[in-house]
């Protein structure tokens, strides 16, 4: 063995050959090139570079780490072109902010108030951006130091500007024996920080850490998307994580100088990385299909589907950013209750439901016609898969409430040649087709001229969906249906105990019956108490899994219809439930069935055996 000549170097930042000639190219590519694949595929981490007169620069400590906990480091230059920012994020797996210079305060709108903040203004835009545009695209982030600041100051969090000072105004009393701008060496830890139970930090390290420190500024407040789980002594936030169930994770010490101690952080993250990439790789070649959104219910405000629109939980942004390829947009109709007018339920004026229905299929032509390179209606798989080819996005339509029918048979097959793939037979309370779960049993099931609708949706192809009706209506379509049918977003009661979510054996005859029942994302059909987040979520699919099996589950998120959770919120998030699936051993065929498979096997059933 010989020792590469390292300059200086640190022993982590050289090579090690055996039975090598040194300055030797060509033995150096020959062991290279000895197996294959060459080299095993890590995932990328891209590291912030700091900025100093005209150079951009960085300690190799960090990037030495990330090699160590196996990921493949990239440093990132401070650019604040959004197109260039874009492309660098295109490549990354995950993201580490490392420590620097002080934020100018003026982001965060404050005058300075301590002649000691030292700011680095070439970094703070590209910074910033880079952590709002990576946060929307889910990518995993580690902030260090000056890093989980830059955290802070982006999401929503806020930052001291310098501790001594700000101590001095408030009267506070730090603790006598910890310096924050220790005088030691960079790899001498000097202080213990204690973890939250149950957090990130905790699950590495246990129950404290000893840590380094050389910092005067420090995160202030951490903001609602983030929770604190470290402290030292005198209070200072030592680390925070994200209280939306995302793998983003601060530390206001330095682990990349802390060698063996500090490189379970870079362990955590390369796992996290890792988890991201096969996601990715996944939704490349995998259609992923939403089954119901709301979104047309905006339509009154004047939303814009082409830009990331506040307002709205789906747009042509968000689906990208969370890979997210076609989403089953429905004309969803209020159910009048008695005494009411349909007109008096909505916002646009109508002569009646179906002029109603049309005006909503009408808005969303005009939406995909504005953007026609990117997003493009489908009315089958076929279709679906086309687009996806395309590069283009999908939007699939389908009716909330047979009451679009106006209580006539006929209304099915117009409706059907409009292009709607299915139709949810009621919504909360009864009508003129079947009793709803939110209903007073009007017919006692299904009513015959529901009979009659359902025998003709599957006459023209149509998909009979039974979210929102009554155990009665469920088992009446079930037997009345010669094709199976769907629950486009249905939860499982043995989970919560809703009267909108369905019993084992409706799930179980469901399945005997070929259909699906979708998981929904409403927070009251996932859990009775408590904040709802993604792993109930999962939860309920895993129930209906188990008692369907893999080949009848799927996902209508209910988005914009007050779906969506803490980890899977809008349509930006819809790679996290891949990533879930992932890290819980899933398969890719199986997260295929799951995205869209399911379902469009039985579209493609139900529209082959049209009369």
């Amino acid at each position: 063995m010989f020792l590469l000549p390292s300059h200086g170097k640190s022993p982590a930042s050289v090579l090690f050959y055996k039975k090598m000639e040194p300055y030797n190219l060509e033995a150096y590519l020959e062991k290279f090139y000895s197996q294959y694949p060459p080299s095993r595929q890590r995932p990328v981490v891209g590291l912030t570079a700091n900025h100093s007169d005209i150079d951009a620069t960085l300690r190799e400590r960090y990037y030495q780490q990330v090699v160590a906990a196996g990921g493949t480091p990239v440093i990132l230059p401070p650019v604040s072109d959004t197109d260039v920012l874009s492309g660098m994020l295109d490549t990354l797996d995950a993201l580490v902010l490392t420590g620097g210079g002080d934020f100018d305060p003026r982001w965060l709108n404050e005058s300075f108030l301590s002649d000691k903040v030292k700011v680095n203004p070439v970094r703070d835009l590209p910074e910033l951006l880079l952590i709002r545009l990576a946060f929307n695209r889910q990518i995993p982030m580690l902030g260090i130091c000056r890093g989980m600041q830059a955290l802070a100051v982006a999401l929503g969090g806020s930052i001291v500007q310098d501790i001594a000072e700000n101590d001095t105004r408030q009267g506070i009393e730090r603790h006598p024996a910890i310096s924050h701008d220790q005088q030691e060496e960079r790899t001498v830890p000097t202080h213990t920080v204690k973890l939250a139970a149950g957090s990130t930090l905790a699950r590495l390290y246990g129950d404290e850490v000893q840590a380094n420190s050389f910092h005067h500024q420090a995160v202030g407040s951490v903001g609602s998307r983030f929770t604190v789980t470290a402290t030292a002594e005198d209070g200072i936030i030592e680390g925070m994580e994200s209280s939306e169930c995302k793998p983003i994770l601060g530390v206001q010490w330095h682990p990349e100088w802390l060698g063996e101690q500090g490189l379970p952080i870079f362990q955590w993250l390369v796992r996290q990385a890792d988890v991201f990439r096969q996601a990715k790789a996944l939704h490349q070649t995998t259609l992923t299909l939403d089954t119901h959104c709301d979104t047309p219910m905006f339509f009154p405000q004047g939303i814009n589907f082409s830009q990331r629109d506040p307002r709205i939980l789906v747009d042509l942004q968000k689906m990208t950013e969370g890979r997210l390829d076609a989403v089953t947009m429905v004309a969803y109709l209020p159910q009048p209750k008695p005494g009411e007018t349909f007109q008096q339920k909505v916002a646009f004026p109508v002569s009646g439901p179906k002029d109603y229905a049309n005006l909503i299929f009408d808005k969303i032509e005009t939406i995909i016609e504005g953007n026609r390179p990117y997003l493009a209606l489908a009315r089958s798989a076929a279709q679906l898969h086309a687009n996806k080819a395309a590069g283009k996005k999908s939007i699939v339509l389908g009716i909330e409430n047979g009451l679009a029918l106006e209580g006539r048979v006929e209304n099915v097959e117009y409706f059907a040649r409009r292009g709607v793939t299915y139709i949810t037979l009621c919504h909360n309370g009864d009508n003129d087709i079947c009793d709803s779960a939110r209903g007073t049993q009007t017919h006692g099931g299904v009513s015959p001229l529901g009979a009659e609708i359902i025998r003709e949706m599957n006459r023209c192809g149509v998909m009979v969906d039974l979210s929102h009706a009554a155990e009665s209506s469920f088992y009446d379509a079930l037997e009345l249906s010669s094709q199976p049918i769907v629950c486009s977003h249905s939860n499982c009661i043995s989970l919560c105990n809703h009267p909108r979510n369905l019993t084992d054996d409706q799930l179980l005859q469901l399945a005997l019956h070929g259909g699906v029942a979708h998981t929904t994302l409403y927070a009251g059909f996932l859990r009775q108490a408590g904040e709802a987040n993604i792993f109930d979520a999962v939860a309920h699919l895993e129930h209906a899994i188990k008692i369907m099996g893999i080949d009848h589950v799927g996902l209508g998120t209910d988005f914009d219809g007050d779906g969506g959770v803490k980890g899977i919120a809008d349509a930006s998030e819809a790679i996290n439930f891949t990533i879930q699936l992932l890290k819980r051993r899933y398969s890719e065929a199986d997260i295929r069935k799951i995205w869209g498979e399911n379902w469009l096997r039985l579209m493609r059933q139900i529209q082959s055996n049209k009369a």
